[in-house]
């Protein structure tokens, strides 16, 4: 008899001691919000499709939230994890908050500026409205780019900026005739050519460096659970990779269409516009954010921008350890 409570006991103890191994197992939940749709989120997507996510023991909900209240709902403490641009760590931490970015997809203002057929010049924009996107977002910012580089001046040249939203309601508003002009990253700017709009400035010829978009976390969240921050990253630099290898293309490419909602040949483009401008070594770039801070200051955008430096918004530790650690070069 004492001989089968034993065995009864250490059964129950070993299953006990799986389902806790079970329950150790299950992935961590992690919800991310991607300030745009465009193409620098594909890393996300095909990390979570490809199972990559997964792999580092993550259970991740991507969700699109505009860029300025993707932001917000950081600040909130209600997303843990952003994919925005420099523009926003920029804005929360001199609004007291204390955000880096950890990695950098999109160097460049790659976008194009777009407008009506009738737009032929820069001088044909003045007295008209111009949609912006959200305030100090990466699309904002590229019309107030574009404009400076056709010698215009939006107060001196009566020049009407609206800060309408997201992608879809920028080209809806250009569409309708809301506005004569606006900023699209190229997959979209791409679609509108198609229909006959005009493009004004290729922002990715001009070449101009800007932290656009990147991994952003909060200080706190690197300093009290730095294990769940270098999987995300980790699961991220692999979506990088996977995306950019050629014998992957048919499907980042389908991936592409189905995220972005376009055609084939679209996708295409959306495709070749990715492996031109992601880096393969996806860290912040100190140079593109120094521009941010210049850009923001220069444009009166943020009146403290002046006094930041652009240290204080990254943190290259990671990429640090990737690079030392051979990392980077193992995915390649």
């Amino acid at each position: 008899m004492r001989n089968r409570v034993r065995i009864i006991f250490l059964t129950a103890c070993l299953i006990g001691a799986g389902q806790a191994t079970l329950r150790a197992a299950e992935p961590t939940k992690v919800l991310i919000a991607h300030g745009a749709i465009s193409n620098n989120v594909e890393p996300l997507w095909i990390a979570k499709e490809q199972g990559i996510f997964r792999k580092y023991g993550l259970d991740v909900d991507l969700v699109f939230i505009i860029a300025g209240r993707a932001m917000q709902a950081m600040l909130a403490g209600q997303v843990p994890v952003g994919l925005v641009g420099g523009t926003h760590v920029l804005n929360a931490n001199t609004g007291g908050a204390d955000f880096a970015m950890i990695l950098g997809l999109e160097h460049r203002l790659d976008y194009l500026f777009v407008a009506r057929p009738s737009i032929k010049s820069g001088e044909d924009l003045k007295g008209k409205k111009v949609a912006i996107g959200t305030p100090a977002g990466s699309a904002s910012m590229a019309a107030y780019v574009a404009l400076d580089h056709l010698g215009l001046v939006p107060r001196r040249d009566n020049i009407v900026l609206l800060g309408v939203g997201g992608v879809p309601e920028r080209m809806g508003s250009l569409r309708s005739g809301a506005v004569e002009a606006t900023t699209l990253s190229p997959e979209f700017g791409q679609v509108v050519v198609s229909e006959g709009y005009r493009v004004l400035v290729d922002l990715g010829k001009e070449n101009v460096p800007f932290q656009s978009s990147g991994v952003v976390v909060a200080r706190s969240l690197i300093k009290g659970n730095p294990q769940l921050v270098e999987n995300i990253a980790r699961a991220t630099v692999e979506g990088v990779a996977f995306a950019l290898k050629p014998a992957n293309k048919e499907i980042v490419v389908r991936s592409l269409g189905r995220n972005l909602r376009l055609p084939l040949d679209k996708a295409e483009n959306a495709y070749q516009n990715l492996i031109a401008a992601m880096p393969r070594r996806p860290c912040p770039s100190m140079e593109g954010m120094v521009s941010v801070v210049k850009l923001m200051a220069q444009h009166g955008l943020n009146p403290k921008a002046a006094q930041v430096k652009a240290e204080d918004l990254v943190d290259m530790s990671l990429c640090k350890k990737f690079e030392d650690s051979g990392f980077f070069r193992s995915l390649y």
